[in-house]
């Protein structure tokens, strides 16, 4: 299996199974001399990690980091870092019942099909549980980022048909971690709650919506034709488990509008060109206009339900089965901190590569 990595000039790669010893990533391209927060990197773990509330799935993982290599008394040296995360609440026994089905939206028959041979404990390479070092990774992603005040931000904007009703000026970003469901809007983030709770109980599962914000950018990132700004965060999203689509400022409100609602129009503020409006969501022609990035990433209901359900066995029949593992009714609050982390990827990636190509 090729294809773990991402990135350019900040690399990630990653390894590992859901089941397996551990999960891990190297870094390759991490500046050096840079002093890492090691709390800040295991906080973005403690928001992404399993067993946090009633709302996720009950396998209760610590997922402290360990770094074995690329930094020294504190600091990055330059040479690859690797960072490990042991695999510790782990019953695959609970998995002995179905490694004879192709589960439903699952990638067990694709993986089946193209490999020959998978590992189906807790869906093995294809779990969710892998982002897990990429929201490692990403933390340092960010702490570099800040470094040239770059921010990024992503909260819950929907679960299933409750939505946020603020526009994007109205929301406190200060508020996303004030609640299980990571949403800034607290009468959404209840109803939200009380939907998933309601999902969990009836063993369904619910999707939902976050939207990322990334403030701070200069002009320019974005390297037209196919290395787009906006292509790579989108191609970055859809590596992430359940991401069933993307869309960057009005997205597809905007094909039902007009040019003349929808064109951002241009004023000078304090000696420096802005729009006034940012239906495009701070992308123009691929490249980064200076205003806020705005992405929202849509997620597909989780494919495992506690129900029976109609599918293939490895023998090629038809039958039925109630899986068994513990799994999330929703996985969108989880999925926070790993959009915030792939998006950090590849926002550092361009602009290692802006200041590589025109300078800084």
């Amino acid at each position: 299996m090729s294809n773990n990595s991402i990135g350019t000039f900040f690399t990630v790669t990653t390894f590992g199974e859901s089941h397996g010893e551990a999960i891990g990533a190297v870094i390759d391209g991490c500046p050096s001399n840079i002093e890492l927060d090691l709390i800040n990197i295991q906080e973005q773990l403690n928001r992404r990690r399993p067993g946090q509330s009633s709302l996720t799935t009950a396998r209760n993982e610590v997922d402290s980091f360990k770094i074995i290599s690329g930094v020294f008394e504190g600091k990055t040296t330059g040479a690859p870092i690797l960072l490990l995360i042991e695999n510790k609440d782990v019953k695959s026994a609970d998995y002995n019942t179905i490694q004879n089905f192709f589960r439903p939206s699952h990638a067990d028959f694709v993986y089946q099909q193209k490999y020959g041979h998978y590992d189906y404990r807790g869906g093995g390479r294809s779990s969710a549980r892998t982002t897990a070092p990429m929201v490692a990774a990403g933390a340092i992603a960010q702490q570099l980022l800040k470094r040239c005040n770059i921010n990024i931000n992503s909260y819950v904007t929907a679960v299933g048909s409750v939505k946020i009703n603020k526009s994007q000026h109205e929301i406190d970003l200060s508020l996303i971690d004030s609640n299980a469901v990571r949403c800034p809007d607290t009468e959404a983030a209840s109803k939200m709650e009380a939907l998933i709770l309601e999902t969990k109980e009836k063993g369904d599962s619910v999707g939902g919506v976050i939207r990322c914000v990334i403030q701070g950018l200069h002009v320019g990132l974005g390297e037209p034709l196919f290395e787009k700004l906006n292509a790579n965060l989108a191609k970055a999203m859809f590596g992430i488990n359940a991401v069933k689509g993307v869309s960057f400022g009005d997205g597809f409100e905007s094909a039902a509008s007009y040019g003349s609602l929808q064109n951002d129009v241009f004023e000078k503020v304090d000696g420096n060109w802005r729009t006034t409006s940012n239906h495009s969501g701070g992308i123009q022609g691929g490249i980064s206009n200076g205003m806020d990035v705005l992405l929202d990433i849509a997620f597909k209901p989780a494919s495992t339900i506690m129900q029976p359900q109609t599918t293939a066995n490895k023998e090629g029949l038809q039958d039925v089965f109630i899986p068994g593992g513990r799994h999330d009714a929703c996985v969108v609050p989880r999925a926070v901190p790993i959009v915030d982390a792939f998006a950090a990827i590849v926002i550092l990636n361009h602009l290692l590569i802006h200041r590589a190509s025109v300078g800084f």
